[in-house]
């Protein structure tokens, strides 16, 4: 096909996508769907014709809409903040925590380190827990 044919099929498939009649595609407006419509391949419009491509996604926002691509990456965004702020809130809670343990093992440090200097205190003999039996066993 020849490049002028072959741009000529770009924009006609270009057209019929922007207005709602698919021949070929499933009607997403995206450069797979052009590709499809205009019986091209994919890499076409990515590498030789990436001033078409660059024209179709200029023409689907001036219509008001938002290409396929930039949704989905959009709302991929959208998860991925919510993620982070989840993660954000669950650090803070965490570092609380950690915080709050290090306030207790301080004290408990103080204590056993007052207890360890009373010279005339009696000992009580340390004794060693056993583990429950497994609930299988």
């Amino acid at each position: 096909m020849s490049h002028d044919k072959e741009r000529e099929n770009i924009r006609a498939a270009m057209d019929r996508l922007l207005a709602g009649t698919p021949l070929r595609s499933d009607g997403a407006l995206t450069i797979h769907a052009v590709a499809v419509e205009a019986d091209v391949k994919r890499h076409v419009l990515t590498h030789r014709h990436t001033d078409l491509k660059d024209e179709f996604y200029a023409r689907v926002r001036a219509q008001g809409q938002v290409p396929d691509s930039e949704r989905k990456l959009r709302e991929k965004l959208k998860k991925a903040e919510e993620r982070l702020a989840e993660v954000i809130e669950e650090n803070k809670r965490q570092q609380a925590e950690i915080e709050m343990f290090a306030r207790v093992v301080n004290v408990l440090t103080v204590e056993n380190d007052q207890l360890r200097g009373q010279p005339d205190r009696k000992r009580v003999p340390v004794v060693a827990l056993r583990l429950a039996p497994e609930p299988d066993s």
